[in-house]
């Protein structure tokens, strides 16, 4: 449909030292999944106001700091699976967390505490990843082990007064979301069916006309999702080494390919200029950056 996208190479950022890497821990996040036995398994990149870039470590339930320079710092250890990350306008670090649900982490007391346990009185299936609304609203994804085989993933919203909305089920593994620039459109990474929904909303809030925006091809699905200034969608293919570039309307721009492994798990927009694309690299457990031709949204950079 469309001639291969131009390419932007990366390059190594930061990677976790050797003190950090964990063996011969049982980990039952690992046990469930094919990805033999990591040493880590980094997600969820976020950055603070002061350009500290943090990322979890789900099996090992543990947050990293990495600063500017490039050195990895262990933030917060506790027992739990942390998987996405977003940092609130306050500080605070929220956590999709795949065991307990969304959790928040003071960074000044470094205290944990849980924001969500249940849906009412459901239990999560597992959450998995996170986003803020301008309003405050939060947004998440309750992904577990769903697939095709069992579609029954949901994405939430968490409004800022409270009031929890489960916006779409029956989803084949909800993943990485992000809302578009106008926030009338939520967009939805679902990895098993290596597709990107498009979810717009209508003027109470509800998601009607739920479709597919992307199609996607190959190695394990889409993860996570940023929108850039331009409104352009960058997608991180897990399983493929590969971050796409698509604008707006679906056009495929570049492909971001990973100078490391094949498990570009999730990203975020950060640097100087905020041109700079900061991708988590799990099976290595590396983080990388590639230079874009636009800015991430300012209003998400540091949420």
């Amino acid at each position: 449909m469309f001639g291969a996208p131009r390419v932007i190479e990366t390059q190594v950022f930061a990677r976790l030292p050797d003190k950090f890497k964990i063996t011969g821990r049982r980990s039952a996040w690992i046990e469930a999944r094919q990805h033999g036995a990591p040493h880590s398994f980094l997600e969820g990149p976020s950055f603070d106001r002061a350009g500290n870039l943090y990322c979890t470590d789900i099996p090992y339930g543990r947050i990293f700091k990495i600063t500017p320079e490039g050195e990895f710092d262990l933030f917060f250890e506790y027992d739990g699976e942390p998987n996405g990350l977003k940092i609130h306008r306050d500080g605070r670090l929220f956590i999709a967390d795949h065991r307990r649900g969304i959790l928040v982490l003071d960074p000044v007391s470094r205290t944990i505490e849980p924001v969500l346990e249940r849906a009412h009185t459901e239990g999560f299936r597992g959450c998995n990843d996170l986003f803020f609304g301008r309003n405050g609203d939060l947004y998440f994804t309750d992904q577990g082990q769903t697939g095709l085989q069992d579609p029954s993933g949901r994405v939430y919203c968490l409004q800022a007064n409270g009031n929890l909305r489960c916006l779409i089920r029956d989803v084949p593994s909800p993943n990485g979301l992000a809302l578009n620039l106008e926030e009338n459109i939520l967009y939805l990474n679902v990895t098993r069916a290596n597709a990107v929904w498009r979810l717009p909303f209508l003027s109470n809030g509800d998601v009607t006309k739920v479709g597919v925006f992307l199609q996607l091809s190959g190695g394990g699905g889409p993860d996570g999702l940023a929108i850039d200034a331009e409104g352009n969608l960058a997608v991180a293919h897990a399983g493929f080494g590969t971050v796409w570039l698509f604008s707006r309307i679906g056009e495929p721009l570049y492909r971001v390919r990973s100078c490391e492994g094949l498990m570009t798990t999730n990203l975020a927009y950060g640097g100087v200029d905020g041109k700079t694309l900061y991708i988590t690299e799990s099976g290595t457990g590396a983080v990388l950056t590639a230079q874009m031709p636009t800015a991430g949204n300012p209003m998400y950079s540091h949420t």
